[in-house]
């Protein structure tokens, strides 16, 4: 899923710009913005669009506690 997602990595900040590439582990999650389509939407647009917050609670586990 293209987009922009933002982690901490000790000092460092990493941009990723697919989910896919995110590590299965990492300090924070800075910034969560998959792209959206454009509109309007088809329901096909909107079964993917509600992937979204599923993704976002899984990335938040990665986080290291």
């Amino acid at each position: 899923m293209k987009g922009e997602y933002i982690i901490r990595n000790g000092d460092e900040l990493i941009t990723y710009n697919n989910y896919n590439d995110i590590p299965l582990e990492f300090d924070n999650l800075i910034s969560f913005k998959p792209e959206y389509p454009d509109g309007p939407h088809s329901d096909e647009d909107h079964e993917f669009l509600e992937t979204f917050v599923p993704k976002l609670n899984e990335l938040m586990k990665r986080e290291r506690k």
